[in-house]
């Protein structure tokens, strides 16, 4: 029976049985009295009834009190002293019960006490036998840690729903700069400004937060494919665009299930390894190196060209004409076979050139992306883009794809003034059509002749490469048409589609990076429904807000977002979000001393609108939990509106679940929760501090849910709906 059921009826009880027992000597003295008696003995009575009514509310107001304060003390002792051993057998450090109730309850927690220390010494002793065993293998694993550490590629693990369960130090400050380039990217003039904690990269995460789901499974896909026939380490590569113009190329190798076998036809897996390098910086770096042999060369090449002029011109008159002859003929043969090796090396660093960078897999629609945003940005074209189908997948170098596109975006701009342009893609017989596409202008075929065979020009830059080489190294070709229906000319190239080629093998034998949670594996299925899913399952963001007042509705503002993330039931303190708000409204002074937030500490801060999406996606794909949830929760959404930025996953509050494992307790407060729990508050009334003691708080409730037959994440919402607390709205 519910505390508040109990307590109402011990104080109702007493003054129930007065009346009862008034009522019953009354009918019992009716019954012998004649008609004159009772006549004259409701005469007496009856100018008292006030009176005695009176005295029966104050005797059962009393008797009532007396009541619940005797079943407080007794009668509710049993069950905050089951509640209390509930904490006592979850916790993992001393709790001492507190002596309550009747003596026989205050000797009953007594004898539990002593009972608890000896399991407490029982414990500490298995703990250090479990020390002593795993201390070979904690060396193990720290030498393969600063292994993993001093990687120079990033490498992400993931289970099959793409969550991340382990990552390096290298991919953490990979991720960190990509972020940066893509909120720098879509801020266009203004420089994006870092948000305290919204990284791209932590455990339990999506990778889809970052990369292309349909880049990955197509991947995945290749990966299977080999498995099943037969190949001992399958691999794929490709390659994407960020937002932020960054090329990133990918290598995906597989991790099989435990009990997958290594034989031929086996493609149980449990999960994937991604090895990633951003091969922009190495591009450019490459494409300069060429330019300067390109230049040297055909300095070189001019330098030897004058000097043969001035040999010839040297016919001086002193010199008799055989002599002269025989230094002409030396002359002409060393300059020559110099202009032979110079050109050559000139051939053979082409030839290299063109064979440098290898065709990979890339997503059309990565590719028309990259290449309008690099037109627009060097030439100041406005580019649009087709529609493209979002499965064709294509076999390019990128790089030299896109400069090819650039090239003849730049020479039409030059000689003929074309601003706007169109991208267009589409599969044909086997190959893909990709139309370089602009408003009809007479142009003679000497002249694309010229732009096909000249080097490539990109953005003041010259490299050898030309238009013809970047078709031939495809295996494609290119042509010119005009359509004039349509009243528009186009280039179209003809280019290779992906296949499912093997790819280079990778070995990723004994890494184990600093970041990691291997029980993330068994974790995954993205085919259950959350509400289904166990709790300890489940990836969680613990988040609280520091506000300017308590009325949301009434123009209230966050000044301060805190959060931090459960992945396993362990605490990532590590990967916290922590920042300040700018409200644009004043801070009541009244509640400085309680947040102890200033108005100058907000001043210049990003306002609300910077700030949630930016938390919307560090919270993306996990359970979000906070202490009063219904408080917090009704500032997101009071946002949603002028911000575009809905917070739709499940929300559990610990208030409520302290209610359903801990019904006899008279406070469910953050701080009383935490003292139950023997948890340390620190940095109470920050929004972070009071995101960490709610994370702990919640690790101590989910093994009392369990002990209460709530395993579940819908189990544990539904229950939470039923406790008095879950009435209380904003």
């Amino acid at each position: 029976m519910k505390t508040e059921r109990n307590e109402v009826i011990a104080a109702a009880a007493p003054g129930l049985l007065f009346a009862a027992l008034l009522g019953g000597a009354a009918g019992v003295l009716a019954a012998t009295l004649d008609v004159a008696e009772r006549a004259a003995l409701w005469a007496l009575l009856e100018p008292r009834i006030a009176l005695i009514f009176l005295w029966w509310l104050a005797a059962s107001t009393a008797a009532g009190a007396a009541a619940r304060r005797a079943w407080l003390h007794y009668g509710a002792t049993p069950g905050r002293l089951a509640e209390d051993v509930q904490v006592l057998l979850t916790s993992d450090t001393p709790h001492a019960l507190k002596a309550q109730g009747s003596a026989g309850s205050q000797a009953l927690a007594g004898a539990i006490q002593a009972l608890a220390q000896q399991r407490d010494s029982l414990r500490a002793d298995i703990a250090t036998q479990v020390a002593e065993a795993s201390r070979q293998i904690e060396q193990e694993r720290n030498r393969l840690a600063a292994l993993m550490a001093e990687l120079t590629q990033s490498v992400v693990v993931c289970n099959l729903d793409g969550r991340v369960l382990l990552f390096n130090a290298r991919a953490r400050l990979q991720f960190r700069a990509l972020s940066l380039s893509d909120r720098n990217a879509a801020a266009g003039a203004h420089e994006g400004r870092a948000i305290g904690g919204a990284e791209a990269l932590g455990l339990g995460r999506s990778i889809y937060g970052v990369l292309d789901r349909r880049l990955v499974a197509h991947a995945l896909e290749a990966v299977q494919q080999r498995l099943q026939r037969g190949a001992a380490h399958p691999s794929a590569q490709f390659v994407t665009a960020t937002r932020g113009g960054q090329l990133l190329r990918i290598q995906m190798a597989p991790v099989r299930a435990p009990d997958a076998t290594a034989s031929a036809g086996s493609a149980a897996l449990s999960g994937f390894v991604l090895m990633l390098d951003n091969i922009t910086r190495d591009l450019a770096e490459d494409t300069a190196r060429d330019r300067l042999l390109h230049s040297l060369t055909e300095g070189h090449r001019g330098s030897l060209g004058n000097l043969q002029a001035a040999v010839e011109l040297l016919d001086d008159a002193d010199i008799d004409a055989a002599t002269r002859e025989r230094f002409m003929a030396v002359v002409r043969d060393e300059i020559g076979a110099m202009n032979r090796r110079l050109n050559d090396a000139a051939e053979q660093g082409l030839r290299s050139i063109k064979a440098r960078w290898p065709l990979e897999d890339m997503l059309g629609a990565d590719l028309l992306a990259a290449a309008a945003q690099r037109i627009e940005a060097q030439l100041g074209a406005k580019v649009s883009v087709g529609d493209a189908d979002e499965g064709l997948w294509l076999k390019v170098d990128s790089f030299s794809l896109l400069q090819a596109l650039m090239h003849l975006a730049g020479r039409l701009a030059e000689e003929y003034e074309v601003r706007r342009l169109q991208l267009r893609l589409a599969p044909v017989d086997g190959k893909a059509q990709l139309d370089l596409v602009w408003a009809a202008q007479a142009m003679s075929t000497e002249t694309v002749t010229a732009w096909e065979t000249e080097p490539i020009k990109t953005g003041g830059d010259e490299t050898p490469l030309t238009v013809r080489d970047v078709v031939e190294r495809h295996g494609g070709a290119l042509w010119f048409e005009r359509a004039r229906v349509r009243q528009e000319a186009f280039f179209r190239f003809l280019l290779p589609l992906a296949s499912s080629a093997a790819a280079e093998l990778i070995d990723t034998s004994g890494s184990r990076p600093e970041y990691y949670d291997f029980d993330l594996f068994a974790g995954g299925d993205g085919n259950h429904a959350l509400d289904e899913r166990r709790l300890v399952d489940l990836v969680y963001t613990v988040f609280d807000t520091e506000t300017t007042g308590l009325q949301p509705a009434e123009g209230d503002e966050i000044i301060q977002i805190g959060a931090t993330r459960l992945v396993g039931g362990r605490l990532l303190r590590g990967e916290t979000f922590e920042q300040l708000v700018d409200p644009q409204r004043r801070i009541p002074a009244a509640g400085i001393p309680i947040h102890g937030i200033t108005p100058d500490m907000v001043a210049g801060k990003p306002t609300i609108g910077e700030v949630l999406p930016a938390f919307h996606a560090y919270a993306q794909d996990s359970v979000l939990v906070a202490h009063n949830a219904a408080f917090d929760m009704r500032f997101l959404q009071l946002k949603e509106a002028s911000t575009g930025v809905v917070f739709d996953q499940p929300v559990l509050d610990t208030l409520l679940l302290s209610a359903v494992v801990h019904p006899n307790q008279e406070s469910h407060r953050l701080e009383a929760i935490a003292e139950r729990f023997d948890i340390t508050v620190v940095g109470r009334h920050t929004a972070l501090g009071d995101a960490l003691v709610t994370a702990e708080v919640f690790q101590k409730l989910m093994p009392l849910l369990a002990e209460k037959g709530i395993h579940t994440l819908g189990q544990a919402r539904a229950a939470a709906q039923e406790t008095y607390f879950a009435r209380i709205r904003y």
